[in-house]
């Protein structure tokens, strides 16, 4: 069970949040050898936890009571046991953001869904098509909002093939839009959603960053960023749509927080492996390499968090992937799709393992508890301390 955690756990400074049953809410935790460690006294949420220094942090881990057995607690969120503490998505009342078009494949992949209007049976040709124009221009390469990027703008623009993708893929300003409500993200083990009404759609592995209310990147965590390929590619006013869907957004299984023994230069050196391993026998594998974002970490937080913008509680940013799913799943042309009963695993050495299965939104449990839910819980526990 502990292939979960990252390969050097020992050293890693790992927090998240556990389902609690006795209390009937969610507990901030930290790991420390083969336990699972109360926070709540230190902190009553993820959010507030991350206000402070790691160093801080770290001590309330060795601390804290060891309330809980880990391998019970990673069995238990693998087989769904709502009834058993469980693994929940590693944040709270922090926003969730994402970055999208950060690298050049899924930028040109973008194009191709725009392009083809959502009809997945266009894409070989589109893709044929854009490749022709860039004649061999190796657009991953290219510094957005540089002059080489703006020569690559008017090409395209000659060739009819300029997209609102391509601008904010290497122009000047990148994408950045809400992913997914506060504490609507799901954890390690849970399912993740598509909607029925979708026919493409993929799962997209990220590098999430955890930054606190000052614009801190204070740590990391993996993230699977649910995606309605045919929705988006009808238009990109249907981002929404396309992406805030019930369970849409996973991620876990622990925020790693950055200290001396993982840095935020170590993240933006990360491989991400991505494994869909389907009840029909089909297996997919690939790699989010990190390093190859079009933008740094600073940009992108910069984008997100500034004069123009702040967040009190702290947010969460989905930086992008380089996955591409072209690889056929059915008919030669169509590429990959989910199907209901898919495991996703996505992994990297530095962050441990976040598994989920896929199911029709419609088929899961409601959301249900929502920042007024959390706000009861706090208040019973306060109230529990105070007798």
């Amino acid at each position: 069970m502990t292939g979960v955690l990252p390969d050097d756990a020992v050293d890693a400074l790992l927090v998240g949040r556990v389902w609690d049953p006795a209390t009937g809410g969610p507990r901030p935790v930290g790991v420390r050898d083969d336990a699972v460690v109360d926070l709540f006294d230190a902190a009553p949420t993820v959010s507030r936890l991350l206000e402070t220094p790691a160093a801080d942090v770290a001590a309330a881990v060795a601390a804290g009571p060891a309330r809980w057995d880990l391998d019970e607690i990673l069995e238990a969120s693998e087989r769904r046991r709502g009834d058993a503490p469980h693994l929940l998505a590693p944040v709270d009342l922090q926003a969730v953001k994402a970055c999208g078009v950060t690298f050049a494949g899924s930028m040109v992949e973008r194009v191709i869904e725009e392009r083809c209007g959502g009809d997945p049976a266009r894409a070989a040709q589109v893709r044929a098509e854009v490749d022709d124009a860039l004649g061999g221009v190796d657009i991953g390469r290219i510094v957005p909002g540089s002059d080489d990027a703006a020569r690559v703008k008017e090409v395209l623009q000659q060739r009819g093939l300029w997209s609102q993708y391509l601008e904010v893929g290497i122009g000047p300003d990148p994408e950045v839009f809400t992913k997914a409500p506060v504490l609507a993200s799901v954890g390690y083990g849970m399912r993740v959603g598509v909607p029925e009404f979708s026919t493409w759609n993929n799962p997209e592995p990220e590098l999430v960053l955890v930054v606190d209310s000052r614009g801190r990147a204070r740590g990391a965590t993996l993230g699977n960023d649910v995606n309605l390929r045919d929705v988006e590619g009808r238009s990109a006013l249907l981002l929404g749509m396309a992406k805030d869907n019930n369970a849409s957004s996973a991620l876990g299984p622990f925020v790693r927080l950055f200290d001396d023994r993982f840095t935020a230069a170590d993240a933006a050196a990360m491989r991400i492996s991505l494994r869909v391993e389907g009840t029909d026998g089909f297996v997919l594998d690939d790699v989010n390499d990190v390093a190859r974002l079009s933008r740094t970490f600073e940009r992108l937080i910069a984008a997100a968090h500034g004069e123009h913008h702040q967040y009190p509680d702290g947010f969460v940013l989905y930086t992008g992937t380089l996955f591409t799913p072209t690889q056929d799943r059915g008919d030669p042309g169509l590429g990959f799709t989910h199907r209901s009963g898919d495991v996703v695993t996505i992994s990297s050495p530095q962050l441990g393992t976040l598994a989920n299965e896929v199911a029709p939104t419609g088929t899961l449990s409601p959301w249900e508890f929502g920042i007024g839910a959390l706000v009861d819980y706090l208040d019973r526990c306060r109230s529990a301390a105070r007798a």
